[in-house]
């Protein structure tokens, strides 16, 4: 089966050339011409990517991204968009968007973010079997569909970049991560973020999976590097 791609786009000429690309690679294509026609797309059919503008009819992109995240849908999110300010870029990633793109841009460089996002979505976390979308470590239960956690019985909800970050950490256990490696990896470059931002969100992480924050034993600092992660909790010597 092949991989259904939703673009929702104002701008015929644009929709039209991005549809026609995307089928001449292989993909499913569906498409949108305003907001609100792109979400009742959206959640009636389940795509695996939706490209999304921002400036739309009817429903403006944040809207829609909004709403998609608030129904638990999955799809891998690429924000295209004129508007590349950083107050854009960060707005766009904390509603839950996977990439965002400045137009203009080469189908190229899309095709390679389509195909990147693809391939995390189906690595999952790599070499751990999950089962229902759901892993355990030590006291902890991660549950990747639900962006949710549970630990020592207590559930907690994920902001999408905390899931993405502790997926990350899942995939690379035992492995010591810069700060620049975690940022390359799970924000990219595109957002402009910086080593504080890692920092405070393996804090919010810290919170809600170990047993004492203050003395972390899953995520463990690596003073002057960054971080590496231990599902069996063991401290660092």
């Amino acid at each position: 089966m092949s991989t259904r791609i939703l673009v929702i786009e104002d701008e015929e000429p644009l929709r039209l050339a991005l549809c026609d690309a995307l089928r001449d690679e292989g993909f499913e294509v569906s498409e949108a011409a305003d907001g609100e026609e792109g979400l009742k797309h959206a959640l009636s059919d389940a795509p695996e990517v939706v490209l999304l503008d921002l400036m739309l009819p009817k429903r403006d992109g944040f809207s829609v991204l909004r709403a998609m995240r608030e129904d638990r849908l999955s799809s891998a999110v690429i924000i295209l968009s004129a508007r590349g300010e950083e107050w854009d870029r960060v707005q766009g990633f904390e509603f839950g968007a996977d990439d965002y793109v400045v137009k203009p841009f080469s189908m190229r460089e899309l095709l390679m973010r389509i195909r990147a996002l693809l391939r995390r979505a189906d690595g999952e976390t790599p070499g751990m079997a999950l089962e229902g979308g759901k892993l355990r470590f030590g006291e902890v239960i991660v549950d990747f569909a639900a962006y949710s956690l549970e630990c020592a019985g207590v559930r907690h909800g994920l902001s999408r970049r905390e899931l993405e970050l502790l997926r990350f950490f899942l995939s690379n256990e035992g492995k010591t991560l810069e700060r620049s490696t975690i940022l390359d990896q799970v924000w990219g470059r595109e957002e402009d973020p910086t080593p504080r931002t890692v920092d405070m969100h393996v804090l919010k992480l810290r919170k809600k999976i170990e047993a004492d924050p203050e003395a972390p034993r899953h995520i463990q600092t690596v003073h002057g590097v960054g971080y590496r992660f231990s599902r069996k909790g063991e401290s660092v010597r």
